[in-house]
């Protein structure tokens, strides 16, 4: 069973705490429904998923705008897959003075190493206390730049991210970069199926994926294979490009089917499904962002066949191509 914890502080600001579950469990409801109708309806989920949301203490907590209702304290989570900790209403160092220390002891206990751990805006002070940022890379609300990086002058402060993320510690810099953090970790706690299905509901106009915008950690300290990292990296050069396996596996010097096996024993997928990955983000990019055809789409994203594209697009994503083109950019204005 995979748990998430979200904390409810007072004075949070509501919509990270109401936005953050209500994300988590639409991805369960569509992981059921497509359970459902697979005619199976004892077919597992990919990881079933409880959502708690905790305070320090049980019972109701005021956030900014709404009062919630903590279905445990905090010290009463045994263990966590993932937790957030909320955006804070204005000066954080309020709330930093009332509860780093219990909040801090909480943090410890629960952090292990699968754990993912995400502070929305100025709760990222909270994990600068701890000093696990520590030359690391974070990022905080743009109004509290100058005070945090005085007050963690060894932290690395980075301005021009929303996004960061080290050794699982996931900082965002707004509420809206935390709605695409959370498609980020449905997809990891999911598939790529639920996130987009979940995006779809929620804005998918302004969904991006965080790769494009994020500081994130380097995929070579997720593993230590040598040689797929390269591949890896190789495939992000040249994804566009029409790519022979065999012919990748001879340029790193392994054997394709040893290739094959440690591709997917370091990164979870197989080089295929991670080249379709991305090159099916790219083509998202471009449908959200430009005037190409589809044809020019997936020719642009390494595809000669587009039918073959539109049907990949169709099954990885659960939409076409042109579906998912007019759902992000029905809502965008337009000048006259």
């Amino acid at each position: 069973m995979t748990h998430a914890t979200i904390l409810a502080l007072p004075g949070s600001l509501s919509a990270s705490i109401s936005l953050s579950a209500e994300m988590l469990s639409a991805a369960n409801d569509l992981a059921r429904s497509q359970a459902h109708r697979s005619g199976n309806s004892r077919k597992s989920l990919h990881q079933p998923l409880t959502v708690t949301i905790a305070g320090l203490e049980q019972g109701s907590v005021s956030g900014k705008g709404l009062r919630f209702l903590c279905d445990a304290a905090l010290a009463d989570i045994a263990s966590t897959d993932l937790l957030i900790l909320p955006a804070l209403w204005r000066n954080p160092l309020i709330s930093l003075q009332q509860n780093t220390q219990r909040l801090t002891k909480e943090l410890q206990r629960l952090r292990k190493p699968a754990t993912r751990i995400c502070a929305v805006g100025t709760s990222s002070f909270f994990l600068a206390e701890t000093g696990w940022l520590n030359h690391q890379p974070a990022t905080t609300h743009w109004s509290y730049f100058d005070v945090f990086a005085k007050r963690y002058p060894q932290v690395q402060l980075k301005r021009e991210f929303l996004i960061t993320e080290t050794n699982n510690l996931f900082c965002a810099g707004s509420i809206n970069a935390v709605a695409d953090l959370m498609i980020y970790f449905i997809e990891q706690l999911f598939d790529q199926r639920i996130a987009m299905g979940v995006a779809s509901q929620f804005s998918p106009e302004i969904r991006r994926p965080i790769t494009l915008y994020g500081h994130m950690q380097g995929e070579h300290e997720l593993h230590a294979d040598e040689a797929i990292i390269e591949a890896q990296q190789w495939l992000r050069d040249h994804h566009h490009e029409t790519i022979n396996m065999q012919s990748l596996c001879e340029k790193i010097g392994i054997h394709y089917r040893s290739f094959n096996r440690r591709f997917k024993q370091s990164t979870g997928m197989t080089p295929v499904a991670y080249l379709q990955q991305l090159r099916l983000s790219q083509a998202r990019e471009l449908l959200q962002s430009t005037n190409l055809s589809i044809g020019e789409i997936a020719s642009q994203v390494g595809y000669e066949d587009t039918s073959f594209f539109c049907e990949l697009f169709r099954r990885t994503l659960n939409q076409t191509p042109q579906a998912f083109r007019n759902s992000v950019r029905g809502k965008l204005f337009r000048v006259i």
